[in-house]
Order: C-alpha cells, then sequence, then structure tokens
C-alpha cells in the first residue's frame, strides 16, 4: 500500500470517530451487554466471525444463524481477509430498529493499521431472536444483514411451510399497473412460527416481515421469503418473480437532475483525500424511478446514497435518471479533483524564557522580576497561543511580559500551542525577588507553605498566588479565633467564591479546599487541634508571661505583642507556669525594626527556672548558657546565626531561612521530640539539629559551662528581647505537647 493510502486510512478512521462520537456511538470499543459493560475475557460458548474487504456494499463473510448463550464476536477488516486499501470498517449491531433483539450493544471500528492489525473480539451473551448488524460507515448502507439465534435444541426438526401470494392491476401481458402487493404467510404445526422475513432482488439484504410488501419501482422484480420457527428450523428460501409497468400517462418530460461535491477543500479547491458526490432527481410527472451513476469510465450502477471518491487525481461522476414513464434525463457530470492532504503538523512549538530585573549579590532580583516567554513553530502551522502559569496557578495567555514583584521564591511555567493543535511540554524557570522593593501586599496572615492546608487538614491544592499578590493560604485565615465553625466555613465560601470568579481556582479545588476546611472543625467549641494557647492577644494571656533582664515587651491594640518599645537591654519575656519537655510550639512574628535593617530576637525553650538559679543575677543569661535559643535574624550581616538557627550549636543561612519582606508575618513551628530540634518557617523545615550532650558554643565562649546539664529533657518557655532598636512582634502563640 503507498504512503498516501495508509495516510487516507488514518484520517479515514479519525474522521469516522469524530463522526460516530456526534451520533452518540463509541468507535474504538466494543461492548457486549446493554449497560455498557467493558467486554469480557472469559471463553464463550461459541465464535462468529465478519470479516470484510475493499468491498463498501457487503461484509466478505458473515454468519446467518447462532444458538442462545456466551459468544465471542469475532470482527476482522485486515490484509489477510482482503483489505487493500486501509478502508475502514465497521460491525454494529441494531438496537432500535423493530423487529430485532436490542440486549447486545456492539460497536467496533477496524482497520488494517488499528493497534490489533484489524482483528477485534467482544465477549457477548445472544439470546433467541433476531439481531441485525450493519456498518455505520457513510455510503456503506448495503453491509447489513440479520443474525439469527435460536434456543438450540427441541423436539421440532421440521421448518415451517411457506406461500406468497401477489396482488395487484394486471395489464394483457401480466404486469402489474403502477404497483405490486407482495402477502407472505407461513404455518408450522410443530414449534410455531417465530418470524417472517423477505428480501428484495437477488442480493438484497433480509428485512423482517410484518406487513404486504408494496413494490412500485418499474422493472422485474424478485422478492425472496422464507420463515423460522421457535425450535429454530429455517425454511428454504423461496421466491416469487413479477413485473411492474407504469400506468397510462402523457408524460414525456424527463427527471430534473443535480448534483453537489463535498469535503475539505485546499486553495486551488481540490479536494483533501476524499470527495463526496450526492446526487437528487425530481419528476412531477409520473415520478422517480432509478437513479444511475458512473465513476470516470466506469460502468453504470444503481445510485442509493452519496458516492465517496478517494483515489487521487481528476475525476468526473455522471448521473441520470427514469421516471416510471420511462423518461431518461440527459447524462450530467461533475468534475473535480482529490489531493493528497498536506504533512500533517506533528511537532510542537519550540517555547524559551528570559527573567530580567536588577539583582543583589544573592542573585535575588531587587524590587521585581520580569519574565518575557518566546515561542517558534517548525512544525509549519504556526504558534497559535502562549500561556503561562505562576507558582502553580492556572495557565493564562501571555500576551506581554509578565512583572513578579512580590518577595520569595516563585516558580514560572510556560508552554505554546501551534495551529495544529500540538501542546509543548511546560517548561519552568525559577527565581527569587528580594525583600525591600514593592511594600509587602496586605495579607491576612503569611503563609509560603506549598499546598493550602486549613488548620492541620492538606487540602493538596496549590498555594498559588491570587489576583492582589496575596497566596491561597493567606485569604483562609485559619489561625484567627472563630466564634463558630460556622462561621469559619462562610468566610471560606466567600473567599473561595471571589477566587472562582477570578479564575485563580477550579470547581474541583474549591470543593477540596471547602472539605478540608470543614474537616479541620475550626471554630467548633473546645476544637484546639491539641494546642494550648499561651498568649491569644488579650490582657489576661499576656499577664501570664514574665519580663526579667534589660528591656520590655508592650501589648498592642490589634492583639500582638512588641518587644523593644520602652527600655533597652537584653532580657527576655518568659512563661514560668510550666515547663514543657516534647512538644510542638507555634507561633507568629514580624519583623517591625525601624529603617532599614533587620530586628534581631529569639525563642528560649528547655531552660530551667530562672528566679532562683545561680545566674540569678542575670536571668536572662539562664535561657541562654541552659537552654537552646531558635534564632530569629533575616538581617544579611552580622550576627553568623540567622533565622532557624540553634543559636551557638546549629547555624543556618539566610538562603536556607527563606527571608520575606519586613513588615510580613511569618509562621514559626518549633518541634522537639527527645533532643531532636526540627525548625519550620512558613511551613517548610528550614533546620535540624540533633542535640548530642557535651557541646559547647561556637566559637567557643567563656561563660559557656560546656557540660550535659545544661542539655535538660524540659524546661521553661521564652521570647528574647535584644534591644530598643530590634523591635519584634509576636502572636498566636501556640503549644501542644507530643
Amino acid at each position: 500500500m503507498t504512503h498516501e493510502r495508509r495516510r487516507a486510512a488514518r484520517l479515514w478512521t479519525a474522521l469516522l470517530a469524530a463522526v460516530l462520537m456526534v451520533l452518540g456511538l463509541t468507535p474504538t470499543a466494543a461492548y457486549g451487554r446493554a449497560d455498557d459493560t467493558p467486554s469480557r475475557t472469559s471463553a464463550a460458548a461459541q465464535e462468529l466471525t465478519w470479516t470484510a474487504g475493499d468491498d463498501i456494499d457487503s461484509y466478505t463473510s458473515a454468519p446467518q444463524t447462532a444458538v442462545a448463550g456466551p459468544t465471542t464476536i469475532v470482527f476482522e477488516n485486515s490484509a489477510a481477509t482482503g483489505n487493500t486499501t486501509g478502508m475502514p470498517h465497521t460491525l454494529t449491531f441494531d438496537v432500535s430498529g423493530d423487529g430485532y433483539n436490542h440486549d447486545v450493544q456492539l460497536n467496533i471500528l477496524a482497520n488494517p493499521f488499528d493497534d490489533q492489525g484489524g482483528r477485534h473480539t467482544a465477549e457477548v451473551t445472544l439470546t433467541p431472536g433476531r439481531y441485525r448488524y450493519f456498518c455505520t460507515m457513510p455510503g456503506h448502507e448495503r453491509m447489513q444483514g440479520v443474525l439469527v439465534v435460536t434456543e438450540g435444541g427441541g423436539e421440532d426438526t421440521t421448518a415451517p411451510e411457506t406461500s406468497a401470494e401477489v396482488a395487484g392491476t394486471r395489464n394483457a401481458d401480466g404486469a402489474y399497473v403502477g404497483s405490486a402487493t407482495v402477502s407472505v404467510s407461513a404455518t408450522d404445526a410443530g414449534s410455531g412460527v417465530d418470524w417472517i422475513e423477505y428480501a428484495l432482488g437477488p442480493d438484497g439484504a433480509w428485512q423482517p416481515y410484518t406487513t404486504p410488501v408494496v413494490v412500485d419501482q418499474v422493472g422485474a422484480h424478485t422478492v425472496r421469503y422464507r420463515a423460522v420457527d421457535k425450535a429454530g428450523n429455517t425454511a428454504a428460501e423461496r421466491s416469487v418473480d413479477f413485473t411492474v409497468v407504469a400506468p397510462p400517462t402523457d408524460d414525456t418530460t424527463p427527471p430534473d437532475t443535480s448534483a453537489t461535491v463535498t469535503g475539505e477543500q485546499d486553495a486551488d479547491g481540490a479536494y483533501l483525500d476524499m470527495a463526496t458526490v450526492t446526487v437528487s432527481a425530481s419528476d412531477t410527472g409520473s415520478g422517480v424511478n432509478t437513479v444511475e451513476y458512473a465513476v470516470d469510465s466506469g460502468a453504470w450502477q444503481p445510485y442509493s446514497g452519496p458516492v465517496m471518491v478517494h483515489a487521487l487525481g481528476a475525476h468526473t461522476v455522471k448521473y441520470r435518471a427514469t421516471d416510471k414513464a420511462g423518461n431518461t434525463a440527459a447524462d450530467k457530470s461533475v468534475a473535480f479533483t482529490v489531493v493528497a492532504p498536506p504533512a500533517s503538523d506533528t511537532t510542537p512549538p519550540v517555547t524559551g524564557a528570559r527573567v530580567e530585573g536588577t539583582k543583589n549579590s544573592s542573585g535575588a532580583y531587587v524590587s521585581s522580576a520580569k519574565v518575557t516567554v518566546s515561542a517558534t513553530d517548525e512544525g509549519g502551522s504556526g504558534v497559535a497561543a502562549v500561556e503561562y502559569s505562576l507558582d502553580g496557578g492556572p495557565y493564562l495567555a501571555h500576551t506581554a511580559p509578565v512583572v513578579v514583584d512580590r518577595a520569595g521564591a516563585h516558580t514560572f511555567a510556560y508552554r505554546a500551542s501551534d495551529k495544529a493543535g500540538n501542546t509543548s511540554e511546560p517548561r519552568t524557570v525559577s527565581f527569587t525577588v528580594a525583600p525591600g522593593g514593592v511594600p509587602a501586599p496586605p495579607c491576612p496572615e503569611y503563609d509560603e507553605r506549598l499546598t493550602v492546608i486549613v488548620g492541620t487538614v492538606d487540602s493538596g491544592v496549590p498555594n498559588r498566588l491570587t489576583n492582589n499578590r496575596c497566596r491561597i493560604n493567606e485569604m483562609i485565615e485559619d489561625e484567627k479565633e472563630w466564634t463558630s465553625h460556622a462561621l469559619f466555613l462562610k468566610h471560606v465560601r466567600t473567599v473561595l467564591g471571589a477566587l472562582l470568579k477570578e479564575g485563580v481556582i477550579d470547581q474541583r479545588e474549591s470543593g477540596l479546599i471547602s472539605a478540608a476546611a470543614d474537616e479541620s472543625g475550626i471554630g467548633t467549641p473546645g476544637q484546639t487541634d491539641g494546642y494550648r494557647t499561651l498568649f491569644d492577644g488579650t490582657q489576661s494571656s499576656f499577664d501570664k508571661w514574665q519580663q526579667v533582664g534589660g528591656g520590655s515587651f508592650a501589648l498592642n491594640a490589634d492583639g500582638t505583642m512588641t518587644s523593644g518599645t520602652s527600655r533597652d537591654g537584653l532580657g527576655m519575656l518568659w512563661f514560668p507556669e510550666r515547663k514543657y519537655g516534647d512538644f510542638s510550639l507555634k507561633l507568629q512574628w514580624r519583623d517591625d525594626a525601624p529603617g532599614t535593617g533587620n530586628a534581631n530576637s529569639g525563642v528560649f525553650v528547655r531552660f530551667p527556672w530562672v528566679l532562683d538559679h545561680p545566674e540569678e543575677s542575670r536571668p536572662e543569661w539562664v535561657a541562654i548558657e541552659y537552654g537552646h535559643e531558635v534564632q530569629v535574624l533575616d538581617r544579611p550581616d552580622g550576627d553568623m546565626y540567622k533565622t532557624g538557627s540553634v543559636y551557638g550549636f546549629d547555624r543556618v543561612g539566610l538562603a536556607g531561612a527563606g527571608v520575606t519582606q519586613k513588615g510580613t508575618w511569618n509562621d514559626y513551628e518549633i518541634r522537639v521530640v527527645d533532643q531532636h530540634y526540627s525548625v519550620f518557617r512558613n511551613g517548610v523545615l528550614i533546620n535540624e539539629f540533633e542535640n548530642t550532650g557535651g557541646q559547647v558554643f561556637e566559637p567557643p565562649r567563656s561563660d559557656d559551662p560546656g557540660t550535659d546539664g545544661r542539655r535538660f529533657a524540659s524546661g521553661y518557655l521564652g521570647l528574647q528581647v535584644h534591644s530598643v532598636t530590634d523591635v519584634v512582634s509576636y502572636r498566636d502563640i501556640r503549644i501542644k505537647e507530643l
């Protein structure tokens, strides 16, 4: 087979698949039960085989009878069965026609180049009765037949007796004038007649006989008939022959004829891969009797439906019609050319991205980064669309460079599609925008975790940026004290409704976040997710903390507390109510240092009672030398221990800490189990430290006891005030014992 024919076959298969989908059929799968359950693979009691080849009028072979029960249906349309052109065919069972069984839904599309090599099987269960099968390919209407299914047994072995009568007005020659009516009858003395069927002409398909058959086409005719009894015995085929002539008429005018050619055309008007010729005829006198056509120099053939011409080259289709008075219209013709379709574009566009902006010494972009995506298409069809996705958000049209000005790490994905429908694989570019440029967005919370987590329930939805530059997690205020669960869910629905309208999330993602909010139980009376509140912004909770050493903390009207507000010096605000062993401590902090610098503070854990300690003269040092300080410091210079460090023992750099812009809230979780310390910033693990004992400050300090006695298994909690200029605010301090 030529390359062009193979390509044509593939195109035919795709075209037929689309047509069948429009018709509500499934072109690539076979089904054996009415509920569309996929075909089974167990062995069946019998195997029935249909084959097809190049012929578009009939199957190459087809069974006529079968017995009820499990059956393997085999449909093969391959080179082995005579298909030399790659023409696809279908085997379809009727599910709506009168007089046929409808309990088997079968629709198999096969061609020699499919993944089965043109041979397909399906497991079905047949019941007694008749199944009509046919090909759903346009122009293949004559490919049909009837499968007779019997119970397979019984005592009656005698076929029915059949007879037929032809009635109508006859002329002197015995021909029927205008029309003839054929009545078929059958009797069976055994099990009784189950059905009768008939066929027109020597090659016509069998059809159920329900009422007398009227034949009004002028010419010689043969009507075949037979009957089947309830035991499955089929009578021998019989037939009646007769001639129909036109009634006397003065009609001397031949029919009017016309033809149209349809199909996909190129710029020159040639038809790509196939042209379909549709012929019509009308006659106001005696009526149209026959319509005929001929392709190129071929013989005249009866016209029964649109004619499809696949062969490449110039063609002429002739057509004519004859009325019942014998008047034949003059031959007419249509001319056209069929060409091979152009080579299809299967190559997606090539894409690239350029990030521009001023960088600092760490490689982060100052103030903002501008991302420009480019795309070219080498497949020939041309670029149709370019899209981008920022930080896991939905893909948006890229029509101009994208400016990203929110401080933090970002991932920018991009892709392109061409006019042939090919889409490139997404590519990504990552970069960081340094703090201190564009003011931080007014987000209710600060949360840069990768997914949307409500309370402790992970929805799995990417925590992407919204149109107001806040992330989804930051819009869902799950850290706030809600007076009821219903009120919290109402708030979540409002947020999600706005995000849906903006196109930030889809309906599925909205449902996932809603389910997570419902499961979180936030706002439910007594629901604390295991955490005990140590500071909730009220005066009563603030009064439970105690200041020692220098400096000070002040309670603010917005429910936060801030260090370094009234007096200078190094000191600590500690919680003396109880000691904690293994725990998860959660809080939020914000760097509010004046000017352009960054504040220094920290969270003390597992230190002893400070008021009667040998170091009582400087109680703030009890926490430093006998406990551990988890550092809070985003300043790029100065002290080597940055945010997340276990001060004096385990260093974390700014890159590992995930620096955020000043004036924005940070989530902090310090998890201590045995002597293992884990520090999370905004949901990201930034440090792990194993306290092995016997360790000393690095670099060494003269006042470091350096003994295992400093490694307490439990102790108190505190917040450091470093100086009057190291202004840090804290809120929502909670702890859960593990």
